[in-house]
Formats: structure tokens, sequence, C-alpha cells
């Protein structure tokens, strides 16, 4: 009888915790009960591919759009970083980065820094076939960011 009442005892206590709610961050549950508005997060995605002032204005009115991604089909996702990216406007992407912007391999191949690169490719040289937004690759990265030090590494790895 004392072990059942034991069991049962802890059986409520394990059953009163699992019934508990989940505590989250608060910018977190904000985040999930608020999304922003696709037309917000399109326009900012192309406003980062070339457009500064409409990229700043609209980061200082919505924080949360540093990292939103655009889907434009097929799982094609895409963040103004991205698009300053494959497009090889440094200014925009640097900007972003400075604003606190994830940063990534594409990124790091257009803005010409090989020190980042390298050592990646050399412990993963498969990411050099990675694709990026649209399917782009890193060699057209490295191109569109004009390092010729950057292509020559690319175009070595890709043999």
């Amino acid at each position: 009888i004392v072990a059942r009442r034991s069991f049962v005892g802890k059986l409520l206590t394990l059953v009163g915790i699992a019934s508990v709610p989940f505590l989250r961050h608060p910018s977190l549950s904000a985040a999930q009960s608020n999304p922003l508005p696709l037309s917000t997060v399109e326009e900012f995605v192309k406003a980062g591919h070339n457009n500064l002032p409409r990229t700043k204005e609209m980061l200082e009115r919505e924080p949360g759009l540093l990292n939103a991604a655009w889907d434009w089909g097929d799982g094609d996702f895409e963040t103004a970083l991205g698009g300053a990216s494959h497009v090889g406007n440094r200014e925009i992407a640097r900007y972003l980065i400075g604003e606190g912007a994830r940063m990534n391999l594409f990124t790091s191949t257009m803005l010409g820094e090989v020190e980042i690169v390298k050592p990646w490719l050399d412990a993963y040289p498969d990411l050099v076939h990675s694709k990026g937004p649209h399917g782009l690759s890193l060699l057209h990265h490295a191109e569109r960011g004009g390092n010729a030090e950057m292509v020559d590494l690319i175009k070595s790895r890709t043999g």
C-alpha cells in the first residue's frame, strides 16, 4: 500500500509538471503571434538588392525584417542580405551586417573574405557546390564581388 501511494504521488506530480505550459522568451511568442506581412517582407528583400535608402527606412520602421526571408517558390528563400550578396552590392551587405544580419558563406564570398571562406572550404570541401538564392553558385558570388583572389580560390576548388 505504501509503494502504491508513492507511485500514485509521483505519477500525479509528473502529470502536474507536464501540464504546465512551457515558458517562452517574450520575443519568440510575439514573433509567433504577429508574423510580418508577406508583402512587406517581399518589398524589403527586393530593396536589399539595390536600394539602400529604402532598406534603411524599412528596417528602422520594422527591425524584425533584418533576417526575414521571402520564398520565391520551390524553396528558393532569400533575405535582403542574400539579395545584396548575389548582385554584388557591398554597401547594402555591409549595412545589413552592421545591423546584425546573419552572415553566410555566400556573403563572405561576395565580400572577398578569403580568410573566412577558405577555412570553411578546407573543412567542408563540398560547400563549393552549394547553391544560394535563385540557385546561384559561390563562383557567381565571387565574380559579383570582384575579388580576383576569391574567384581563383573558388575556381581551384570546383575542378
